[in-house]
């Protein structure tokens, strides 16, 4: 039995990982099986199974290492312009590497994000999911907890802002068009988010009045 400071298994989990993602990059999901896998990385089956203990659990541990960082939002400019440079970065994500549209596309026949079914994920597919959700709400989050966004915006639910901003986007993706405009397509979703998440004139209150009242 191999110490726990023999470094075979590290490297045999890491050629399985590294041939998996290559298959996922040049051939999609279908292209990720056991045995091309363990052909590529020229590792034993049983060495496979001893890392994943299914092939969805490689699938999702070769999609986790193909995500790109979120793309965060500047540290300066207007609500609007950091919303557009967020989703533009998306746009260009979703765009040119589509990893996570792809495994979102894949995890699909599973159960919902947020559903009971979710406890019976494995520990792969769960890091898959979490990390998913990580991406998408991390420059969102920094923007909606700025005190540009309490002054400018009613109540805003991230999950479904999210959707607003970023679905138009997978849809244009999904649709094939060979010259959507992701840039106006990023644009006119974030115009129409401000518009109707904005608070009614009435509403706004500057943090400067705020702090003249207190």
């Amino acid at each position: 039995m191999a110490s726990s400071s023999d470094p075979r298994p590290a490297r045999s989990r890491a050629r399985l990982l590294e041939a998996a993602a290559s298959l996922l990059r040049s051939g999609g999901p279908n292209a990720v099986t056991i045995d091309a896998v363990t052909r590529t990385a020229n590792v034993a089956r049983a060495t496979l199974y001893r890392h994943f203990s299914s092939a969805n659990d490689l699938m999702a541990a070769a999609f986790t290492s193909l995500l790109s960082p979120a793309p965060m939002p500047p540290a300066e400019g207007s609500l609007r312009d950091r919303l557009i440079a967020v989703v533009e970065g998306w746009a260009t994500s979703i765009a040119e590497v589509p990893a996570m549209l792809t495994a979102m596309t894949w995890m699909a026949s599973g159960p919902d994000v947020g559903s009971a079914d979710m406890r019976h994920d494995s520990d792969a597919v769960g890091t898959l999911r979490a990390r998913i959700i990580q991406l998408y709400s991390a420059p969102f989050q920094a923007i909606f907890d700025s005190p540009e966004a309490a002054e400018q915006l009613g109540d805003v639910d991230e999950i479904q802002a999210i959707a607003l901003l970023i679905g138009p986007l997978i849809l244009g993706k999904l649709s094939t068009v060979a010259d959507f405009d992701y840039r106006g397509c990023a644009e006119a979703a974030v115009d129409g988010f401000l518009a109707t998440h904005a608070k009614k004139k009435g509403e706004i209150t500057s943090p400067s009045s705020e702090s003249a009242g207190a």
